[in-house]
């Protein structure tokens, strides 16, 4: 049936969606005209985007995959998101509206998101529509609390020595930018890279946890959460707690520059395989990457959820992305149109922007949260897919 075009006050459409969400009757889904506005509500500013960054208005029916996407399985993405977004006046309202929604009215849901946003499509600095998306995954790693048999791979916590200056204190239009390092008499200098942590033994004592293989333990601090399942049966997950303040490099293109793998061998299996055939250079690749992070040790009160990302709230497997925050705003809806890993089968779908990554850089960007476990690691190993991605920024600001 084709959209019936209809214009409602914003009251009339919070009415409206919440009578749909409580009596799950069957309607027309509404769609009203983009806001004529040059910068959407809620969308990135100058000082926090780069030159040349830039957002298409345009609709939902433009949106590949939009009216199959079952909207119910977003829903709670986008509501734990809205306990740090309603501080904002945009979202106010429309965070107001989804936390009386049905979760089970798939119509009510949508009918929601249609009429309180906007679609924006995001487009490179160079006029290009499309990106690489990755994914990611929360792996399971085996280890004890104390050193002994196979458990010989330390989890760091963060040192005491380690310092964070945020420069938009200083400058304000650096912001989200933020210098590491250590104090030395009266000067900041940088902090070891990975190789120089590994030699110097400057992080003896702060172990939170050893694990029984080392290749894994590099693999957590990319993927930047996971849990343990301990000697004595119980599962913890180490968590994100700080990081040396070395750009993230990636190790499968050191081994594509130096010919060892092509391209499409450079996933975390293909990795994986070359260092079990050649032991002997595992320290080499895994100090080309010099970045190092450190966790934190947490309990895992919700199995089915994944670990806080960078909003602070909890990812949800197959619903969260991690995004360059220069170019999108954390806690936004994304709708993000892509393929299932090595193969074209279309993954497109509603998801929400909650956490960043050090290899996420640009515009359109995104790494799929795909879960915990062996399936979801296998997915997210073999992700690097081209993809497009909309913004949905409130609308009713613009309106008002």
């Amino acid at each position: 049936m084709p959209f019936k075009r209809i214009s409602l006050p914003a009251s009339a459409l919070t009415a409206l969606i919440i009578g749909l969400s409580l009596a799950a009757c069957t309607t027309t889904p509404i769609s009203t005209p983009a806001p004529e506005t040059p910068r959407p509500p809620g969308a990135p500013t100058t000082s926090s985007a780069a030159p040349g960054a830039n957002l298409r208005a345009t609709t939902f029916a433009a949106l590949p995959g939009w009216g199959s996407d079952d909207l119910r399985q977003a829903l709670p993405a986008f509501l734990t998101s809205c306990s740090t977004l309603a501080r904002k006046s945009d979202w106010q309202e429309p965070c107001a509206v989804a936390a009386g929604l049905d979760g089970n009215n798939e119509k009510a849901i949508r009918t929601f998101f249609q009429s309180f946003f906007t679609p924006y499509q995001v487009v490179n600095a160079d006029g290009s529509d499309n990106g690489l998306v990755t994914g990611y995954y929360e792996p399971l790693l085996k280890g004890a609390r104390k050193r002994g048999g196979p458990y010989q791979t330390p989890i760091y916590r963060a040192p005491e020595d380690l310092i964070t200056v945020d420069l938009a204190n200083i400058y304000p239009e650096l912001k989200g930018l933020r210098l590491r390092g250590r104090l030395v008499g009266n000067k900041v200098l940088p902090y070891p890279n990975r190789a120089e942590l590994d030699k110097s033994g400057m992080l003896a004592g702060k172990e939170i946890l050893w694990v029984d293989d080392p290749i894994d333990a590099f693999f957590l601090q990319v993927q930047g959460s996971g849990r343990v399942q301990l000697n004595d049966s119980s599962i913890v997950r180490v968590a994100y707690a700080d990081q040396n303040g070395y750009p993230y490099k990636s190790i499968g293109r050191y081994l594509i520059d130096k010919g060892e793998l092509t391209l499409a061998q450079a996933s975390a299996q293909g990795i994986k395989a070359w260092l079990a055939a050649n032991p002997g250079r595992q320290q080499e690749l895994l100090n080309a990457n010099p970045s190092y992070v450190f966790f934190k040790e947490e309990k895992v009160a919700d199995p089915s959820k994944g670990p806080k990302g960078a909003q602070g709230v909890p990812l949800t497997p197959l619903r969260s992305i991690a995004v360059d925050p220069q170019f999108v705003p954390l806690g936004t809806p994304v709708f993000l149109a892509t393929t299932q890993p090595n193969n074209n089968v279309p993954l497109q779908q509603l998801v929400v922007a909650q956490d960043t990554g050090g290899a996420i850089k640009g515009a359109v960007r995104a790494d799929f949260f795909w879960g915990f476990g062996n399936e979801a690691g296998d997915k997210a190993g073999k992700m690097k897919q081209r993809g497009m991605m909309w913004l949905l920024l409130p609308k009713l600001a613009a309106a008002r």
